[in-house]
């Protein structure tokens, strides 16, 4: 039987990563894994993943949750260090 921590590794994205999908959708963790890695294998899933991240800080700094929005910054860094497609996919055109 698979544990959460063998549906996080499967996902290619970090414990930090699917807890934050968790936190956005309003999921279990093991429900927010599958989420991840069906984003991480469709076409520019990871630069959605980037969105979520980005607008669930914006919504922790609109309520002045500085806290959350430092850890969802962290969050953001790590994910822009390990997938760099979705800085170009962010940008203005």
């Amino acid at each position: 039987m698979m544990t959460i921590d063998d549906m996080r590794d499967v996902t290619g994205l970090s414990r930090e990563e699917v807890s934050q999908l968790a936190g956005h959708d309003h999921l279990a963790d093991i429900a927010a894994a599958l989420l991840g890695e069906y984003f991480m294998h469709m076409h520019k899933g990871a630069s959605e993943v980037q969105r979520m991240i980005c607008g669930d800080m914006r919504e922790a700094l609109r309520a002045g949750n500085l806290d959350h929005a430092r850890v969802l910054f962290t969050t953001l860094q790590d994910f822009v260090e390990e997938y760099p497609e979705t800085i170009l996919s962010a940008a203005p055109a």
